[in-house]
């Protein structure tokens, strides 16, 4: 066998290797009816929005509106967002 036959399929499989993974949020559902996103260092609030209003949409509301945030001491996930379903 050559190895020039695999040679396509070898450069398709180490690109999705080198690709940059998706941001990993963890959303919830607070007891007030509130949506709390724990972003990762670097995010930028509004990917956080995006995030929160998914979580809304599946709550059945059309819009995500950021009650605030805070600091943690969770290395993985730095800032806590909180955001009102309307």
């Amino acid at each position: 066998m050559k190895i020039t036959a695999y040679l396509p399929l070898i450069i398709v499989f180490s690109l999705f290797a080198c690709a940059t993974p998706e941001r990993e949020f963890g959303v919830y559902k607070q007891s007030d009816g509130a949506v709390g996103v724990h972003a990762p260092a670097g995010a930028k609030e509004s990917e956080t929005q995006e995030m929160a209003l998914a979580e809304c949409k599946k709550l059945g509301k059309q819009n995500a509106v950021a009650a605030g945030s805070r600091k943690t001491v969770n290395d993985r996930f730095p800032i806590t967002y909180t955001y009102i379903c309307r």
